[in-house]
C-alpha cells in the first residue's frame, strides 16, 4: 500500500517542482529526471520487488471501440467549446499569457519543437500515464477495495497534478480550474472502467492519445495562431 500511496503523491510533487518552483533549463532537467523516476517506479516495484510475471493483454475490438469513441467525443467537444465558444468570448485572454510564458519557459517556443512535444505527449506520454495510473495504481488497488473506490481513488490521484497546472493557467480562485480538474478525474474514471472491462490498456491509451492531441491543438491555436507567440529565430 505504501507503494500505491507514493505513486499517487509523487506526480504532484514532480509538477510542483518543474511547473511552479523552478524555471528555465533547471526546470526542464528536473522534469526529465523525475519523470524517469516516476515511470520507472511501477515496473521496478512489480517485477523486481513483488516479482510478478509480466502480463500484457493485446487490443480488443471492444476496448479499442470504447476508447476511440470516448476520445473523439471528448476531444471534439473540447475543441468546439474552446475555439468556438470560450475563445471568442475572451475566456482565454488571461490564461493565454500564462500558456505562452510556460511554452517559452519549457523551450517549446518554435512550432517544430511544440509539434514534437505534442507528438511525444499524444503518442508516448499518454501511454506512460495509462500504464502508471490504470495498470499500476488502479490495478494494484483492486484487491484491497471495491471497483468504485479503486476507480475514485486512482482518478482523483490522476487529477491532482492537473489541478496544479490548471491553477497556474486559470488562477486558483477561478471555477474553471476546478471544473476542468473534475473533468480530468471523470476522464480517468472512464479510462479505468474501460481497462476493467477489457483488461487491456490499448483502449484507454488510444482514448487518452486523442484527448491529448486535442489539448495540444487548443494550445497551438492560442499560442501560435494570429501571431500570438513571437517565435525566436
Amino acid at each position: 500500500m505504501w507503494a500505491i500511496v507514493f505513486a499517487i503523491v509523487f506526480p504532484s510533487i514532480v509538477t510542483l517542482l518543474y511547473f511552479v518552483v523552478l524555471t528555465g533549463p533547471i526546470a526542464q532537467l528536473t522534469y526529465a529526471v523525475l519523470k524517469v523516476v516516476q515511470f520507472a517506479f511501477p515496473a521496478l516495484w512489480v517485477f523486481a520487488v513483488v516479482r510478478k510475471k509480466f502480463k500484457w493483454a493485446g487490443p480488443t475490438p471492444k476496448g479499442v471501440g470504447l476508447g476511440l469513441a470516448f476520445g473523439f467525443l471528448v476531444g471534439g467537444a473540447m475543441l468546439a467549446l474552446a475555439l468556438l465558444v470560450l475563445k471568442p468570448m475572451g475566456f482565454f485572454d488571461g490564461p493565454q499569457v500564462e500558456i505562452i510564458k510556460k511554452i517559452q519557459d519549457m523551450g517549446l517556443a518554435t512550432l517544430p519543437k511544440y509539434a514534437a512535444a505534442g507528438v511525444f505527449y499524444a503518442l508516448f506520454h499518454s501511454f506512460l500515464e495509462e500504464y502508471y495510473w490504470r495498470w499500476f495504481v488502479f490495478k494494484r488497488l483492486r484487491p484491497y477495495t471495491t471497483l468504485a473506490k479503486a476507480i475514485a481513488v486512482s482518478s482523483l490521484g490522476f487529477m491532482a497534478h492537473h489541478v496544479i497546472v490548471l491553477g497556474i493557467y486559470f488562477g486558483w480562485a477561478s471555477p474553471a480550474t476546478y471544473l476542468f480538474s473534475l473533468s480530468v478525474a471523470i476522464g480517468g474514471a472512464v479510462w479505468a472502467w474501460i481497462y476493467e472491462r477489457t483488461d487491456s490498456l490499448y483502449g484507454p491509451w488510444l482514448s487518452h492519445m486523442v484527448v491529448d492531441a486535442a489539448i495540444f491543438l487548443v494550445g497551438y491555436n492560442l499560442a501560435f495562431q494570429a501571431g500570438s507567440l513571437i517565435l525566436p529565430g
